[in-house]
């Protein structure tokens, strides 16, 4: 009893969403529409075969011999009705409910008329009405298809009587009108539920249609802001589907669906090519590609979505940016390194000044000889070097918060010019300042700045001379495209090659006798605390490019951030 009280409302509900959606299917125009015009292209394919029927006189015994000018008056007017009524359709000039009873009616008046100006119900004419009134039902409430089922009753029972009535060498079959009549009163009423299943399914269709347009964007909303980059291609290696992240990575911003691979990105392509045509390869091919000037590592992962992973099908392509992933264990390492590095050296600070302080009073004893004192200095100099060691990798170890403010970058390099040139005692010429436009502003810690620069102005100098002559170049900019500012140092040495390119970075790395190796490690640091970075170039024509390259000052809020 309670199963049976539990699944009646369930019954019910059910009941009332499909008729819901029964009703929602008859309330829109596309079914009736459709349905519609389908007749109203048969109605006009009937009238030219009745017509042409008539003129032949192929079996003048059936088709308008009774009375031809009634066949060619029915016959022509119907005609007429069928292009109004196509050109009411297209125009929309009537309500489509309204449209199809009209439409029935004039049917079955044209189509009993045309039967008494032939043989009657033995020309066969009268079975284009089970047509018109079975279709009715499809886009008819039942209340009206049964108002025209009985419309078309009295109708074909009337013609025979007044053929009967009117001309006695008519042929008159009423029990065949009869089993017409019966025949167009079954397909009406037995007809409807399978419109209304019909109508259910069309709404249900056009529901799942409009469900699964929503999960089309859905999904593609969702893999256009996916972290990874995605790329998926077809059997000709177009693109079919490529998000954000994977334009970013591949530097091609004008690759859309349906550009082939080869366009977008040509390395890619190559190696899709040879993965697809040798069955040794993993599919996890790793490449390197150079997308807008900056080496980046790149590795493909290959997701055949064919049956049984065949390669010849489409493939999803994973692209992952290798060297992000390195950078991140590289900070890793480094950051456990420094911590390591700022205890060993909070420990030996005060073992190392007090061998500094007992080398200067040993030196300042009178009874050393040349020697000795020759030995005291050599301690002090290197318990200062140690001591300097000690105070960088401290200073890495503090990490104090960057101060940032807006920085007018011309007038700023003037001054700190000045005064690099004055501290070093440089002659006028061999450091300049060049191409700062006036309006040129960046943000940045003025502290930082100045210890960063400093730094790259010192090296460039001491490889510059090792070269037989100092001229050190400072120019400064925006950068193309994403238009951040940016500030060069160039000097004119041998340059770095690749080899050492990629570790002038790294802490205690270092080329020359006498360096720390901690100035372009301190330095990359600082440029990072405040938004900034700082990478090496090669100069063309001999030398080396160090270059800051700041954030946009104009996404920096007034509190100086992001």
């Amino acid at each position: 009893m309670d199963q049976a009280q539990t699944t009646a409302p369930q019954k019910r509900t059910f009941r009332g969403s499909r008729d819901a959606l029964i009703q929602k299917a008859i309330d829109e125009p596309e079914l009736s529409l459709r349905v519609l015009v389908t007749l109203n292209v048969f109605r006009l394919l009937i009238c030219v075969a009745l017509f042409g029927l008539f003129v032949v006189k192929t079996d003048p015994r059936f088709f308008g011999h009774a009375n031809p000018t009634l066949y060619v008056a029915t016959v022509a007017g119907y005609l007429v009705f069928t292009i109004m009524s196509g050109v009411a359709l297209r125009q929309r000039w009537v309500p489509l409910t309204a449209l199809a009873v009209l439409q029935v009616v004039v049917d079955i008046s044209a189509i009993v008329s045309l039967m008494h100006a032939s043989s009657g119900i033995s020309s066969g004419i009268g079975g284009l009405l089970i047509i018109f009134v079975g279709a009715s039902t499809l886009i008819l409430p039942t209340r009206y298809t049964a108002f025209l089922a009985a419309f078309a009753t009295f109708a074909i029972l009337g013609q025979q009587l007044l053929a009967q009535i009117f001309s006695s060498n008519a042929a008159t079959n009423y029990p065949a009108a009869g089993i017409l009549s019966g025949i167009i009163f079954a397909i009406a009423l037995a007809a409807q539920p399978l419109a209304r299943r019909i109508q259910a399914s069309e709404a249900l269709a056009r529901q799942f249609g409009v469900d699964l347009k929503n999960l089309s964007e859905l999904n593609q909303y969702i893999v256009q802001h996916l972290r990874e980059s995605i790329v998926v291609v077809d059997v000709k290696d177009d693109v079919r589907l490529i998000n954000s992240s994977a334009i970013r990575l591949l530097g091609s911003s004008s690759t859309r669906a349906g550009t082939p691979l080869a366009v977008a990105f040509g390395p890619l392509a190559a190696h899709i090519r040879q993965w697809r045509n040798d069955m040794s390869m993993s599919s996890h091919p790793e490449f390197t590609l150079t997308p807008e000037g900056d080496n980046t590592r790149v590795t493909a992962h290959l997701a055949p979505l064919g049956k049984d992973g065949e390669r010849s099908g489409p493939i999803m392509i994973f692209l992952e940016d290798v060297s992000l992933m390195h950078a991140r264990v590289q900070q890793s390492k480094l950051a456990s390194l420094g911590r390591l590095s700022a205890s060993i050296a909070h420990e030996i600070r005060n073992p190392v000044g007090a061998m500094s302080h007992a080398a200067q009073l040993l030196g300042e004893s009178p009874a050393l000889t040349k020697d000795d004192v020759r030995l005291t200095q050599i301690i002090q100099t290197h318990s200062t070097r140690v001591s300097h060691i000690i105070d960088n990798v401290l200073q890495l170890s503090r990490r104090e918060s960057s101060r940032p403010e807006l920085l007018s970058l011309r007038g700023w390099l003037e001054d700190f010019v000045g005064e690099f040139v004055r501290t070093l005692e440089l002659q006028e010429g061999e450091i300049s300042v060049g191409g700062v436009a006036p309006d040129l502003e960046v943000r940045m810690d003025r502290s930082h700045l100045q210890q960063v620069l400093w730094n790259l102005c010192d090296n460039a100098v001491k490889y510059a001379s090792e070269s037989g002559g100092i001229m050190v170049e400072i120019q400064a900019g925006r950068m193309q495209g994403r238009g951040r500012p940016f500030i060069d140092v160039m000097d004119g040495g041998r340059g770095i090659d690749n080899a050492t390119a990629d570790k002038i970075f790294e802490p205690f790395f270092t080329a020359r006798s006498g360096g720390t190796g901690l100035g372009l490690y301190i330095s990359r640091e600082l440029c990072e605390l405040n938004r900034a970075t700082l990478v090496y170039l090669d100069r063309p024509g001999g030398g080396s490019i160090f270059r800051i390259v700041f954030s946009d000052p104009d996404r920096w809020d007034s509190r100086g951030q992001q």
